[in-house]
């Protein structure tokens, strides 16, 4: 839906433009000067899965989808085309990137963050490559995750499309590509596949590269900070959508880091909790240490000296979402949001702990800091005096503790953070799971007001670019509010629990990985 707001100016507006590709859907804003929304627009799509762990799309996909959102924000009554002074691109990250020929054209789709296909690629790399020097190299691991491991998989599984292959492109590189005619890779996008990357020179690693047997001539060999401009926009694709001919395109990068750029974070110690279908963490740091089991690549902002180091639970509102499709589907109201307006009274009376259960939210396995893509939820303590709303609030706590446990493993990076944590997503509708996030992490806890998302992100870096916006001016990013601050009691109770939670997962894995493999269908 096209969204126009201060539709009472009187005088054209000097703006820019921020879009965000995400996985389920593609977003475009424009802002002012003063950092207001005056448009935007959203169009969704859908993840192809064509066989189990794997998730890929292709990039016309995506393209189709911006050109949607960027014509519906031009068309709205408070935006002037002729007034658009840059526009910047954040994306997913793109895993494996795109692979495309030598006149750019997709030659297979994308394997995304989601596609675990490479967990035999994985296996051959803890066999042949020193782990040690790739993560000292490159300031992360090995996981089916990275997109190192995907590129190799390309490569062996798909040698036609490789032999064929000109660049690997990141989605945002890829639209950069189709809306200036350049190709070029933000540094934070380059990071983010690991393993290939050196993050100490901020270039790609000759040397993890030959270990792991890929090509860096498929790599693009320009690599910029996220708010340069890789070219103007060009002449065709301006007139077509009436904006002026040569308006800086910025590199953009990945979504995590540019909505962590949006909630305010731009220097070392902040940090920001992203709580939507996944969960996401990420802090500002300036070193790294690898071993901790976190992601980390340049940030979107001061890129040459920053660095965004952030960890993630896959299924944080979705294992909401799959309780509620669960336990709630009989009832005669089957809304999700009628299902929280009844579960949250009685889940916000009972004592930390839900009564003595614990719940690990793997439903998907699990990223940072345990990366096991066979990893599996559970609930522990179980009896006859549980009802929906205490499994409801254990679901809450259990995301609330892969929080800590990432923040944890942020903490031993050396880099004190700030003594509050900013919330951001859909979860924070909920005074409930914010209390409980206070609680649980001891951090007073603030949301925003306002809406704060990657295509917010971009359009602030593009603003600051072009000297339209000045990130240090905080009101910006809208009104930030205290929605939580820890109980001491609860908070005491929530550190012998999440000792608990720590401990299960190491105890139980053997029996997941077994579990998992007595019921594997025979190939």
């Amino acid at each position: 839906m096209n969204v126009p707001l201060n539709t009472d100016q009187e005088s054209p507006m000097e703006s820019v433009i921020g879009i965000d590709i995400g996985t389920q859907s593609t977003k475009a804003l424009v802002l002012d000067a003063q950092g207001r929304i005056l448009a935007q627009h959203s169009h969704a799509y859908r993840v192809e899965t064509p066989r189990p762990l794997w998730a890929e799309q292709w990039p016309e996909v995506w393209w189709e989808a911006v050109m949607i959102c960027v014509r519906a924000c031009l068309a709205a009554p408070a935006v002037d085309p002729s007034q658009v002074k840059a526009l910047c691109v954040s994306s997913l990250y793109g895993g494996s990137g795109i692979p495309v020929d030598a006149e750019i054209r997709p030659l297979h789709p994308c394997l995304i963050w989601m596609d675990r296909r490479a967990e035999a690629q994985v296996r051959w790399i803890g066999a042949h490559v020193d782990l040690a020097r790739l993560r000292a190299i490159t300031g992360n691991g090995v996981d089916s995750y990275y997109g190192f491991t995907k590129m190799r998989w390309l490569k062996d599984e798909r040698p036609e499309v490789w032999a064929r292959t000109r660049y690997l492109l990141p989605p945002n590189s890829y639209i950069n590509y189709r809306l200036s005619g350049e190709i070029a890779i933000d540094h934070c996008a380059a990071g983010n596949i690991g393993g290939i990357y050196d993050l100490q020179a901020r270039d790609w690693s000759p040397e993890m590269i030959t270990a792991l047997g890929l090509d860096q001539d498929k790599l693009p060999a320009r690599l910029v900070d996220s708010g340069t401009s890789v070219g103007g926009l060009l002449p065709a694709l301006a007139t077509e959508l009436g904006l002026p001919a040569g308006i800086a395109v910025l590199a953009g990068g990945v979504d995590a880091a540019m909505a962590t750029l949006a909630a305010g974070a731009a220097r070392p110690g902040q940090h920001v909790a992203m709580l939507g279908t996944s969960m996401c963490w990420g802090m500002i740091n300036q070193q790294v240490d690898a071993t901790q089991g976190l992601i980390s690549m340049p940030h979107v902002l001061n890129g040459a000296r920053d660095l965004y180091t952030f960890g993630g639970a896959l299924t944080a509102g979705a294992s909401v979402s799959w309780f509620i499709d669960l336990c709630c589907a009989n009832d005669a109201e089957t809304e999700a949001e009628s299902a929280f307006a009844r579960l949250e009274p009685p889940a916000r009376s009972l004592p930390p702990g839900a009564d003595g259960l614990l719940f690990l939210p793997y439903l998907m396995g699990e990223r940072s800091p345990v990366w096991d893509a066979r990893a599996s939820a559970c609930f522990i303590g179980l009896n006859l005096t549980h009802r929906r709303h205490h499994l409801y609030r254990a679901v809450l706590e259990g995301v609330a503790f892969a929080l800590r446990h990432n923040m944890a493993a942020g903490e031993r990076q050396g880099q004190p953070l700030d003594p509050y944590l900013i919330v951001v997503g859909g979860a924070a509708r909920s005074d409930l799971w914010m209390q409980i996030i206070a609680d649980v992490t001891h951090l007073p806890v603030y949301t925003y007001r306002e809406e704060v998302e990657a295509a917010l992100g971009a359009g602030l870096l593009a603003g600051q670019a072009v000297g339209l916006i000045d990130l240090a001016d905080t009101r910006r990013r809208g009104q930030l509010t205290e929605r939580a601050t820890p109980d001491p009691t609860a908070a005491e109770h929530y550190d012998t629990l999440f000792s608990l939670y720590c401990e299960l997962y190491p105890v139980l894995a053997p029996l997941m990985h077994r579990l998992g493999d007595a019921t594997a269908p025979t190939p």
